[in-house]
């Protein structure tokens, strides 16, 4: 598909007011992308883990109004107003615009809230705006009645991803694919799809334990952190490396080697944060005890063979992974060791989950 495939039919009908519920998830990449170009395309391809527990709630109240020049709308986290998060939503509704021409027709009240603290590296803007499109394509699909199901995810991910690259990977559940790779059949820069190959039972399945190492602001945020890679010296060196290890992870996955998996997984987060150390400027968004729990979990998986490992998202916190086989003493092990370096001792366990689903009133 391409861009002009999501310029939708005229509509035959405007819904006078509702309100629509979505719930999305985060996710979190093994294979990273860190670095875009015009148009929130990736600057190379990239899989991640659907989350299930971690996940925004997006209610969107629509109001029809006198069609002006400018967007309406009011937001509201965890029920108070959000100003400053004003200015990313009307820069998100100017880039979908072109896809979604009633956005000037309404007026919108929005409430969001998250079920983990904002900006501490669980993609917070993936969920989120991942929520608010599916939102937007629940209103649209009630002007076009005949959308078919596919195409309703398809374009919630290629807007969603407007608003958050990352975004476009928090639709669809399981392993999903973002970003053109000339050996995985389907994949695109526009939107996420589900992974199209076999995956072995190991990885049907996996934990992801979060812990919160920092829940405060992020000193650097990702929007810059992806500027950064503009001009880094080792940009195209680090692109390459993401296509390569899609081709490993390929086998990997379907022979469900673990210790390889791991191998990559760790290689690509610490790859993640070398080139945000490399970058000029350079910063580290790692605390000490980020490296207290990376160091913890490698003298673990030696001692006792555990195929336990961490990766990371840009920010401080640490995300341990395990197949459901060794969930008790994976547990265990962070309970005794890893969560003393937690902010308050805070820790979420999460697993990968099904994708976003809508919330029918009444069944919250």
């Amino acid at each position: 598909m391409i861009e002009k495939d999501f310029l939708p039919e005229p509509y035959n009908q405007f819904p006078e007011k509702g309100t629509v519920e979505w719930k999305a998830p985060s996710n979190i990449a093994l294979v990273k992308y860190w670095g875009k170009k015009k148009h929130q395309i990736p600057a190379n391809p990239s899989i991640s883990i659907t989350l299930d527990t971690c996940a925004t709630k997006t209610s969107l109240s629509y109001q029809k109004k006198t069609k002006g020049n400018q967007f309406a709308f009011d937001l509201y986290l965890d029920g108070e107003p959000k100003e400053d998060f004003k200015p990313k939503i009307t820069t998100f509704f100017e880039r979908i615009e072109t896809y979604l021409p009633f956005l000037k027709e309404y007026h919108f009240t929005i409430h969001t809230s998250n079920s983990f603290p904002h900006s501490s590296g669980i993609a917070s803007s993936a969920s989120g705006m991942a929520a608010l499109a599916l939102c937007l394509m629940d209103l649209e699909r009630t002007m076009l009645p005949q959308m078919e199901d596919s195409f309703f995810k398809r374009k919630a991910s290629f807007l969603a991803r407007l608003g958050s690259g990352s975004a476009g990977r928090s639709i669809d559940g399981g392993l999903v694919q973002w970003g053109h790779h000339e050996h995985i059949d389907g994949s695109t820069d526009l939107f996420g799809i589900p992974y199209p190959y076999e995956v072995h039972p190991h990885f049907n399945n996996f934990h992801d334990t979060i812990l919160l190492v920092h829940k405060g602001q992020k000193q650097v945020s990702s929007t810059v952190g992806h500027d950064l890679m503009h001009g880094h010296p080792y940009a195209e060196n680090r692109f390459a490396q993401a296509h390569t290890n899609l081709d490993r992870l390929r086998t990997v996955l379907a022979t469900g080697d673990l210790e390889e998996f791991i191998k990559l997984v760790e290689s690509e987060a610490l790859t993640l944060h070398a080139m945000m150390m490399t970058s000029m400027p350079y910063f580290i968004l790692m605390k000490p005890d980020t490296m207290e729990i990376i160091n913890k979990i490698w003298t673990f998986r030696k001692a006792t063979q555990t195929p336990i490992c961490f990766t990371l998202d840009a920010g401080a916190n640490v995300h341990v992974l395990y197949p459901e086989s060794v969930k008790e003493p994976a547990i265990q092990f962070i309970q005794n060791e890893l969560v003393e370096h937690c902010e308050n001792g805070h820790y979420i366990c999460d697993r990968m989950g099904d994708g976003a689903k809508k919330i029918i009133q009444g069944n919250r």
